[in-house]
């Protein structure tokens, strides 16, 4: 394995899953793959996730390449085109949102083209770009059917990182008055509700599988309340796939400028991002490996260094910075860590959700990382890439 590299645990992934259906063993389950593509592989049966939701034509053809049935994709997304619906109802998507009325329009005439039918749940903006009003939802369920479209329910996503129970209380009564206005006005009863409760995942304060646990069962009541009225489906991405991940980067440099020491990695924020992280003040899941071996990691918290296993001795404080030319490349802005060496790899954990795909990949040109899954055997996904051809001019 050459660093930096990202290697992503089907076990932990899977172990995730195993506990939201264990809190909710009546709810059907969807997966986003934004979240983390390179977990596909791993996913799961439906029997377990029913749904994988896509938001873009590229990643309707990532699920085409892995395999994925066209009756398990929700297709998602607040920009979709008459091609994005028409290679979506061909591939035979189970279900598709509408987030405006253009889009119901757009759904509605590629089914009249191709004779086909679609089933669509109308998303419910919660004061952003995404999805639509509730008029206007109240609008479109008051008019005819049309022939070829079903609309058979609900989407609501208000947002993500959410850690408090107020939070899902308020996306709860909103859809509650969404839906008894519906049946008041168009008799209107959803057969799927799709929820996505947009859950935070512990990054910074240990021990964190324990904290995960007590939040998803803090906010469970209201959820299975909830359901007990309207058949309702659960959407999550950084909450099923944070755990999972983990990324590597070597240290390539070490000097002190004034009285700070700065370490200048292979890796960098283009590849490893973290939500809530503020100015790289606190300290995530931070392992340390020479020759192969860990020798030292810690259980990062809001202050840094928590727990600790390894020898100290020698330690110093330092900076731990990325191959960017720009200041705000910092993973980690103080850490107490033992002397390092040039060549020593750094691993930086719970990662699994958005580091893969969300950071800007193409500034300075820098390499793509290797990306490996552990699942039973370790196996390499997607050898290291070069990105300066995405910046290169075509002829």
């Amino acid at each position: 394995m050459n660093t930096p590299y990202y290697l992503f645990t089907a076990s932990k992934f899977r172990e995730r899953i195993d506990l939201i259906k264990s809190v909710f063993p009546d709810m059907d389950l969807t997966f986003s793959v934004k979240a983390n593509p390179f977990l596909l592989s791993a996913l799961p049966d439906r029997d377990t996730i029913r749904y994988v939701e896509v938001c873009s034509p590229g990643e309707l053809s990532l699920c085409r390449a892995s395999e994925l049935p066209g009756d398990r994709i929700l297709y998602s997304g607040v920009m979709k085109e008459e091609s994005d619906i028409r290679e979506a109802i061909a591939y035979g998507a189970s279900i598709l949102t509408a987030e405006s009325r253009r889009h119901y329009d757009l759904i509605a005439a590629e089914c009249d083209r191709s004779g086909k039918t679609a089933k669509v749940i109308l998303r419910l903006s919660s004061g952003n770009q995404f999805g639509m009003s509730g008029q206007i939802i109240l609008d479109i369920l008051s008019e005819k059917d049309r022939d070829n479209i079903e609309v058979t329910g609900i989407h609501y996503y208000s947002g993500t990182a959410k850690s408090r129970l107020k939070q899902i209380e308020k996306d709860l009564k909103n859809l509650t008055s969404l839906l008894e206005e519906a049946k008041s006005r168009a008799s209107f009863v959803p057969t799927l509700v799709e929820y996505g409760p947009g859950l935070s995942s512990e990054y910074y304060e240990s021990p964190y599988e324990e904290r995960d646990a007590e939040l998803i069962k803090l906010v469970s009541e209201p959820i299975r309340e909830f359901g007990k009225r309207y058949r309702t489906g659960l959407e999550m991405g950084r909450f099923m796939a944070a755990p999972s991940g983990s990324y590597f980067t070597s240290v390539m440099d070490i000097k002190l400028n004034g009285d700070v020491n700065y370490v200048i990695c292979d890796g960098g924020v283009h590849q490893l991002k973290y939500h809530g992280q503020n100015m790289a003040m606190k300290v995530p899941p931070l392992s340390l490996f020479r020759d192969g071996e860990e020798i030292w990691s810690t259980e990062g918290s809001g202050n840094g260094a928590d727990t600790e296993t390894g020898s100290l001795n020698g330690s110093k404080h330092y900076c731990i910075c990325g191959s960017l030319c720009t200041t705000a490349d910092v993973l980690v802005r103080d850490i107490s860590l033992p002397e390092l060496l040039i060549g020593d790899v750094l691993c930086f954990g719970r990662c699994g959700a958005y580091s893969v795909t969300e950071g800007p990949i193409a500034f300075l040109s820098r390499k793509l990382p290797e990306i490996w899954l552990r699942d039973g055997e370790t196996r390499l996904l997607r050898e290291g890439k070069e990105s300066w051809k995405i910046n290169r001019e075509t002829k």
